[in-house]
């Protein structure tokens, strides 16, 4: 029988390694930090700071200093009651040491020294030192600064202390920099990158640390938190500099977060909800598998705002979790069913929505400008990965919703919170719903139409041959005007919509009076990529929309009404540069074979006085004004509005719009149906009128 095999591949017991203490850390970086790019020498910073963060919020410490210094070197510093000193029993070594070069050694895993804390695996410190070239800890505590360095993981001294300069001397022993009084306490950590790990391009954000400080101190009240940026503008590399420390404290937790947070006007004041409950868990105890009940604490802040965009943030101790979790999901769901149980409950805006079963608010609805922070406190929560950005315990789920949900119905409910306040709520999440449900009539509309149609495109539009980039559609007020420029225009890549009704105010009016308008609809059935958050400027058929108006007063209303319908819901064609207005002329006039075009009085003026240098006198020059589109013949739109080589273009931006719509506001005081509020208006701004000019 022939011997058996053995791997030809190399594939054997000597194949399978083993990665003792911190190397597991450098061969595997992502594992711990999520990558070695910005985000992973960020996390560095972050642990030093949550570990400083978790004596403030234990209540040993309300100073921590965070400097960035100009040898690329990062230090965080707190006065809590600094890193134990003594022999660990096991180890033989320090403490101090143990929590520097140990995997998942701290003081967070049986219960002791914290109670809940944002360092929960026990690897942050080790980690950092894993992955710097050098550290250096400094320790106050029992009436001396004890000092240990690393060099490239190795404990041991630096000649010159803190500043990690001079002979390194390999050795446990700590060495007590200078006496101090015994009632001074504290931790400074200063640790050097090792960039042969790191991308050449990462670089310390210090406005994000700030950030980071700042909401900090919001989950700790009276915790104060200082950066200093020390480093020089190179030394920075792509990341802006401090010029001054930032400093930061907060008294009023997250109710003073989400104020914070907030953009643009409040509907309701800060709502708030806290509460405590338990919930057992099984842990390995002493090899075996136990029932620990665990006390998880609540804190809820949130309010909504007049806009639309939505803020939640979420922790759990005093750990940020960007990607939420259990506790945000609890959340979720305790705020949609309060919403649609007592704020939404028999709402008269939504009774024709109810006959139809689609009165209900959906999350989306109910976090329209709402502006949250949530907070859980509970020990040794579970995370999804090291990085700590999402909660994986399951029981916090259903306290969260619980204690949310009792407490936030009883705010709606009357002799909770405001009426005034409750019904602004209720308004605003109403016309949410309303929204959404028309907005997905127009495209279901939308889809019905291209299915039962050639093109589903609307009928008055004069639509190109060519889409993309290099096209354009041209916005004519009137039938009169949109003759001559169909016949006038380059079919190959320009479109024609005219305009024939009344545009829409979109500064004023609701989404669902929008989506109504025919204009607007059909405005954006053509262009083809959507409206409003839905709309998708890489889907657009049009490279440009070009807005060809009269040159009067009516014109320049129309021009103000569409300029704010695009601000409103098509913003992102405003953004890219790809909205424009053609000037046609005001007055025309022809002097032997030369035609001259102008566009304000002044111009006029201007050209005569030139033409009337010689002996030719002004009342010769006859200028025509043009009283709207459709009086030019098909020669003269064409010169002033579609031949690219002679038509004038202004390109309008975010700041011409905002202008747009404060002017047609205006537009609908003046001219508008509603006497009463031009009455108003009149009588408010009577003494401006000099009454001398009037004819009275």
């Amino acid at each position: 029988m022939p011997a058996k095999k053995t791997s030809t591949s190399g594939y054997d017991a000597d194949a399978i390694q083993t990665l003792e203490g911190l190397e597991a850390v450098r061969k595997r970086p992502g594992m711990y930090i999520g990558g070695t790019g910005s985000d992973g020498l960020m996390h560095l910073v972050w642990e030093l700071i949550d570990n400083a963060v978790d004596e403030a919020s234990a209540g040993f410490a309300d100073k921590v200093d965070i400097t960035l210094h100009r040898d690329r070197s990062i230090e965080v510093a707190d006065n809590g009651r600094g890193i134990p000193i003594d022999l660990h029993a096991r180890k033989k070594v320090s403490a101090l040491e143990v929590v520097f070069t140990e995997l998942h050694a701290g003081g967070k895993f049986g219960g002791g020294a914290y109670s809940s804390s944002g360092g929960l695996h026990g690897v942050g410190a080790s980690v950092v030192n894993a992955l710097a070239q050098k550290l250096v800890a400094e320790v106050d505590r029992d009436g001396a600064t004890h000092v240990l360095g690393f060099n490239e993981r190795v404990a041991g001294q630096f000649a010159n202390g803190s500043t990690g300069t001079g002979r390194f001397s390999k050795g446990h022993a700590l060495v007590k920099a200078k006496r101090i009084s015994k009632n001074k306490t504290g931790t400074r950590v200063r640790f050097w990158p090792d960039f042969e790990i790191f991308d050449p391009d990462a670089v310390i954000d210090v406005e994000e640390i700030c950030r980071r400080a700042t909401q900090a101190c919001f989950l700790v009240p009276g915790m104060k938190v200082t950066v200093t940026d020390k480093r020089s503008a190179s030394g920075a590399g792509e990341s802006t500099r401090l010029s001054e420390p930032f400093s930061f404290v907060s008294r009023g937790g997250l109710a003073d977060l989400v104020e914070h947070l907030s953009t643009g006007a409040p509907v309701n004041q800060i709502i708030m909800c806290s509460g405590i409950d338990t919930f057992t868990e099984k842990v390995p105890v002493d090899g075996k598998m136990t029932d620990v009940e665990r006390e998880c604490r609540v804190d809820v802040a949130l309010r909504w705002t007049a806009g639309y965009d939505t803020e939640i943030v979420s922790f759990v101790n005093t750990i940020p979790t960007s990607q939420g979790g259990t506790h945000q999901a609890g959340f979720d769901k305790a705020l949609t069913q309060a919403v649609n149980n007592v704020v939404l409950k028999d709402n008269r805006k939504l009774a024709k929505l109810k006959k139809e079963d689609k009165h209900k608010a959906v999350k989306d609805d109910v976090q329209e400008g709402l502006v949250a922070a949530i907070k859980v406190t509970f020990p040794e929560p579970q995370f999804r990965g090291q990085t700590k950005q999402e909660l994986g315990t399951p029981a916090i789920e259903s306290i969260v919703r619980r204690i949310a949900y009792e407490q936030l119905k009883e705010w709606f409910e009357p002799g909770g919170g405001p009426r005034s306040h409750v019904k602004a709520i209720a308004d605003k999440l109403a016309n949410a719903i309303q929204n959404r449900v028309a907005s997905k009539q127009v495209l279901e509309n939308k889809r019905k139409a291209a299915k039962l149609g050639s093109t589903g495109m609307p009928e008055k539009l004069a639509d190109c041959r060519t889409h993309g980039p290099d096209s354009e559609i041209i916005l004519v007020e009137g039938d009169s005007a949109a003759g001559p420029a169909k016949r006038g225009r380059d079919s190959e890549t320009m479109a024609i919509l005219p305009l024939r009704g009344k545009v829409v105010n979109a500064a004023k009016a609701s989404q669902k009076q929008v989506l109504d308008n025919a204009e607007a609809q059909a405005l954006f059935t053509s262009v083809g990529a959507g409206a409003g958050r839905d709309f998708n400027l890489d889907d657009s058929r049009y490279g440009r929309i070009v807005i060809l108006c009269d040159a009067d007063v009516d014109g320049s209303h129309i021009r103000c009404l569409l300029l704010t319908l695009i601000h409103e819901y098509m913003k992102p064609m405003l953004e890219a540069g790809n909205v424009y207005a053609a000037q046609p002329p005001l007055y025309t006039t022809k002097v032997g074979d030369q035609i001259y075009r102008v566009y304000t009085d002044e111009e006029r003026e201007a050209v005569t006085d030139e033409l009337c240098k010689g002996n030719r006198k002004r009342e010769n020059i006859k200028w025509q004004r043009f009283k709207g589109l459709g009086e030019m013949n098909v020669d003269e739109l064409r010169h002033c509005a579609l031949d690219p080589a002679t038509r004038t273009l202004k390109r309008l931006t975010m700041d011409d719009a905002k202008q747009a719509k404060e002017a047609a506001n205006m537009f609908d005081v003046l001219m508008g149906n509603d006497v009463g509020v031009r009455r108003d208006f009149l009588v408010k701004n009577s003494a401006l009128v000099d009454t001398s000019t009037l004819d009275v």
